[in-house]
Order: structure tokens, then C-alpha cells, then sequence
């Protein structure tokens, strides 16, 4: 009886352990995402650029500060 309950008190605590681990990793991730987007200042030029247009610096720094409050606002709504 005292191996089945200390097999059991194990495996409980193994699935503690995992989901709560995959809930720190998550909130860690969406975090990491939203104070560094995987989009800079670079890629928005870039992307600019291949649209035809050559934008001016102003122009980029606006496209990429919407970028980042939408991706603020997406991970505050969840």
C-alpha cells in the first residue's frame, strides 16, 4: 500500500511540476514578445522599400510604434 500512495504522491507531483512549468514558460514568452518584437526598425525600412517607396524615418518609427501597441494590446485582451 505505502508503494502505490508514494507512486501516485510521484506522479501528482510530476504533473504539478509540468503545468506549471508550461505556465511560466508561457507568460515568460508573451512577455519576451511584446517587449521585443520579432519585427524592428530594419525589417519595417525593408519592408517599405520592396513596397516602392522610400520612407523617411518618421514614416518608419510610426509604422513600427503601431506594431508594437497592437501587439501590446493583443497580449493585455488575453
Amino acid at each position: 500500500m505505502n508503494i502505490g500512495i508514494a507512486i501516485l504522491l510521484i506522479l501528482v507531483a510530476a504533473a504539478a511540476g509540468f503545468a506549471g512549468g508550461v505556465f511560466l514558460t508561457r507568460s515568460q514568452v508573451k512577455k519576451m514578445m511584446a517587449d521585443n518584437p520579432p519585427l524592428n526598425e530594419d525589417a519595417v525600412r525593408m519592408m517599405m522599400s520592396s513596397m516602392g517607396r522610400k520612407p523617411s524615418e518618421t514614416q518608419v518609427q510610426q509604422v513600427f510604434r503601431q506594431i508594437k501597441n497592437s501587439a501590446k494590446q493583443e497580449v493585455s485582451k488575453k
